[in-house]
């Protein structure tokens, strides 16, 4: 009965003209449709750039947001591959219950999309407002959007608006052109393998098919054109069942190592989009909504980078602009987005090849223009990171530093013994700017090996000790994993993800164990903490602390004067925590910790904990 009212409502409040679609629940996209100008994908005036619509909502409580809407063609293009009609769409995902006012902006002019300013005439559906009843889901327990936005809050923590769980990263980086797939519209011919174009790089390859993965496909699961789409939603159900939660892709590589990823109609026309591939991609980016995998979702290669302005001239190209309007309208909604600026940005800033513009490095000016034109039009405001080569940190990072429209570094380390280092840096100097950045370890060296598949390296040992445990003991917000390119499964070519399911396994281990026993958001890096070994130490001063030990050796910690338990966790095979040697000590400065609970010779990490009354005083341990 409750349903019926509620629909009744509903149609009372909106309008001839438009459509409104979906759950209609808080977390859940809205999908907002119209009937408006008659175009196809090219036609004059062009759809998507002498077009803007714009659906501003507003709340009971008095939000306001501004939400970029699209041409969306026939309204079914993932279906029909439909390249014209008059239907144009804005999805919007609610963060509260109740009334929700729309008001419709739809305007045309030469190059209005442009510009969230310019003024234009207006196109048939402008104007058009009404409400819509947003409810909370029946049983949130159940409801796998539940958790609501992947968002910066100023912590060194991406947090999820619904729950309010902080997140951390267990994600794939490879393949990079993980939506090269063949079973999208329009997408490259597959062509047959051809040679690696310089050193250094993976060969081009033909496009995906997750082959593997397609048994992985469940009854209910998303497909599109009569059954299209079985191996990339199987390869990602795989995935979110090994605990990975974010997935790294590049949205545009044309001229790039794949050279087979880009949104357009035709790899050549940066002004025409190709409706029926992005509503594929959306409907994949829906499941892994569903399946709770962040999209990484970078929006250039390094030899693409200056891409579009090498084709325009000046700083910031309107291409650019658009390209950058056209994925927020489609994809901004989303439950976990990270925007990240590009693949090894400004790699060859000083030494570029005037033959080869498109690979010349973007500046500090730029990056910072970039993301501000990304915020300015992210009614989401989803977090903007950057990622670059080893050896640029400084040149990259440091002017981003207390930026109001950047979160974080995306980290490359080609050593992966330098990861705790790096990764602290970057948490400290972001904390000290006034603005805590989340830093994630995104891709390690050395490029043709990265994480080997596990028939190579079976226990990963380095990867996890080193990469792993050490971004995460430093107060890092997680990793992802590169494939190297002189091996099977790689970042252009890979089929099978359980190529490296040991490496999913141990990453969830880790992943697990922070967030099932440590306060971590509390928590900091204290290594100075520790004598004996080469451990990390992360720790609430006087409460709890975490000692990974790389090679399970003995150690002393500080600890202030209390009585505390002392427990051990195996980040090799997980498990329960287990007593060694020692079980509680007494605080009075350094204390013994005792030996693991067995003589094997991997690396354990040691959980003290606080047991009965605080310590009087937190001294800091002597220099």
């Amino acid at each position: 009965m409750v349903a019926v009212l509620v629909l009744f409502l509903l149609s009372c409040a909106i309008p001839p003209g438009v459509q409104v679609s979906g759950d209609l629940l808080v977390w859940h996209p809205l999908f907002l449709t119209v009937t408006g100008p008659q175009a196809s994908e090219t036609s004059e005036p062009n759809p998507f750039l002498d077009y803007r619509m714009t659906v501003s909502f507003a709340s009971e409580s008095g939000r306001q947001f501004k939400v970029p809407g699209f041409f969306a063609a026939d309204g079914s293009a993932a279906e029909s591959g439909a390249e014209s009609g008059n239907r144009w769409r804005v999805v919007w995902t609610p963060d509260e219950s109740g009334v929700w006012h729309y008001r419709v902006s739809l305007l045309s002019g030469p190059r209005i999309a442009l510009n969230p300013d310019q003024k234009g005439v207006s196109a048939p559906g402008d104007g058009l407002e009404g409400d819509i009843i947003v409810v909370d889901p029946s049983d949130s327990q159940s409801d796998p959007l539940a958790p609501g936005r992947l968002r910066y809050n100023g912590h060194h923590y991406l947090q999820y608006s619904g729950n309010h769980r902080y997140y951390l990263k267990a994600g794939t980086d490879s393949p990079e052109n993980f939506l090269a797939y063949d079973e999208f519209d329009s997408s490259r011919p597959n062509l047959p393998t051809e040679s690696r174009p310089r050193e250094g790089e993976a060969a081009r390859v033909p496009l995906h098919h997750y082959g593997p993965h397609i048994a992985d496909w469940k009854p209910g699961d998303p497909t599109w054109k009569n059954g299209l789409g079985k191996g990339i939603i199987g390869a990602l159900n795989y995935l979110s069942e090994q605990g990975v939660n974010s997935v790294y892709f590049l949205t545009m590589n044309i001229d790039g190592d794949g050279d087979d990823v880009w949104p357009y109609r035709t790899r050549t026309d940066r002004y025409r989009f190709d409706c029926s591939k992005l509503d594929q991609w959306d409907r994949v980016f829906d499941h892994m909504d569903r399946l709770g995998i962040a999209l990484h979702v970078v929006l250039t290669e390094t030899e693409n980078e200056s891409l579009f302005e090498s084709e325009e001239g000046g700083d910031f190209a309107d291409s650019r602009k658009l390209y950058y309007r056209e994925l927020i309208a489609r994809f901004a909604h989303h439950a976990g987005v990270v925007w990240n600026l590009g693949e090894e940005n400004g790699w060859n800033n000083d030494g570029w090849d005037a033959d080869a513009p498109q690979t010349r490095g973007n500046t500090t000016l730029q990056r910072k223009q970039f993301a501000a034109y990304i915020r300015l039009l992210d009614p989401c405001d989803n977090p903007i990171v950057v990622h670059t080569l080893p050896g640029d940190y400084e040149r990259i990072y440091e002017p981003l530093l207390g930026f109001k429209s950047f979160e974080g570094p995306s980290l490359q380390i080609a050593d992966m013994r330098q990861t705790h280092a790096e990764t602290l840096q970057w948490v400290l100097r972001s904390e000290a700017s006034g603005r805590p950045w989340f830093v994630c370890l995104d891709e390690i060296g050395p490029a043709d090996t990265g994480v080997l598949p596990d028939a190579d390296d079976p226990q990963h040992n380095q990867v996890r000790r080193f990469a792993l445990w050490g971004n995460l003991m430093a107060g890092g917000a997680g990793c992802e994993w590169y494939f190297g390119y002189k091996y099977p499964n790689n970042d252009l070519d890979l089929e099978d993800f359980r190529s490296r399911q040991n490496m999913w396994t141990q990453t969830r281990i880790a992943v697990r164990f922070f967030q099932d026993h440590l306060p971590f958001v509390q928590m900091k890096s204290a290594d100075e903490l520790i004598r004996g070994g080469d451990g990390y130490c992360f720790a609430e001063l006087g409460k709890i602390y975490a000692v990974y030990l790389p090679a399970g050796e003995s150690t002393r910690l500080w600890l202030p004067k209390a009585t505390y338990r002392i427990r051990w966790f195996d980040p090799l095979h997980g498990g329960d925590l287990q007593p060694g040697s020692r079980t509680t000590a007494k605080g009075q400065g350094f204390e013994a910790l005792g030996q693991p609970p067995d003589n094997s010779k991997h690396d354990w990490v040691v959980l003290v904990e606080l047991d009965g009354a605080a310590p009087a005083k937190v001294a800091a341990p002597p220099q």
